[in-house]
C-alpha cells in the first residue's frame, strides 16, 4: 500500500511539473505564433492586391477585411480573409477584389490541411491563377473535367473536387457577407 501510494504521488508530481512548463512554453510559442500570422497576413495583403502601397482594416465587419490604397494613396480595393471547410479541415484565404467587388485581382490561401499531393493543389499557382480576374456576379462557379467556358468559372482539381469546391464557396460566401456588410 505504501508503494503505491508513493508511485501516485511520484506520477502526480512529475504530472503537475510538465503540465506547468508545456502551459510556459505554450504561453511563449503564442505571441510567436500571432505575430508570424500577422506577417504571413501583411504579405498577403500585397500578394492579392499588387498594386497595393498600405491599408488600413475596415471596422463593422464580422471579418478581417482591409482596404487597399495604392502609391498615389488612391483606393484600389479589398483584401477579405475568409474561412470554410475543406476535405480534411478549414480552409482559411485572402481574396483580392476590386473597389465595387464585381472582380477578384487574385487569391491567397493562408491555411489548409488538405491532402498532400491532391486538395493541397489549391496551393498552387495553377489553381490560384484561374481565378485572377474572375468575376463575382454571378456567383463564381466550378467545372470538372472542362475547360472554364464563363467569366464566373474555375476548374476544379481532378481528385480534388471537394477542396476546390470549397476555396470557390469560401470566396463566393465571403463575398456576399461583404457585399452585404459595407450596405448596411
Amino acid at each position: 500500500m505504501k508503494q503505491v501510494l508513493v508511485m501516485v504521488l511520484t506520477l502526480g508530481t512529475v504530472a503537475i511539473i510538465s503540465g506547468g512548463i508545456l502551459s510556459r512554453v505554450n504561453a511563449w510559442a503564442q505571441s510567436l505564433i500571432t505575430a508570424n500570422l500577422d506577417a504571413t497576413t501583411e504579405q498577403a495583403v500585397f500578394m492579392v492586391q499588387p498594386a497595393g502601397e498600405r491599408y488600413e482594416k475596415v471596422e463593422g465587419v464580422d471579418f478581417t477585411v482591409y482596404r487597399v490604397f495604392d502609391s498615389d494613396d488612391r483606393f484600389v480595393g479589398y483584401a477579405m480573409v475568409y474561412e470554410g471547410t475543406g476535405y480534411q479541415g478549414t480552409i482559411r484565404l485572402m481574396a483580392g477584389l476590386n473597389e465595387d467587388l464585381s472582380q477578384i485581382v487574385a487569391i491567397e490561401v493562408l491555411e489548409d490541411s488538405e491532402t498532400p499531393g491532391l486538395g493541397a493543389l489549391i496551393n498552387e499557382e495553377k489553381f490560384k491563377d484561374q481565378f485572377k480576374g474572375l468575376v463575382t456576379s454571378p456567383a463564381i462557379t466550378w467545372v470538372k473535367g472542362a475547360a472554364p467556358s464563363m467569366p464566373n468559372e474555375v476548374q476544379a482539381i481532378t481528385g480534388a473536387t471537394i477542396s476546390s469546391r470549397a476555396v470557390v464557396d469560401i470566396i463566393n460566401e465571403g463575398v456576399a457577407e461583404l457585399r452585404r456588410s459595407l450596405v448596411e
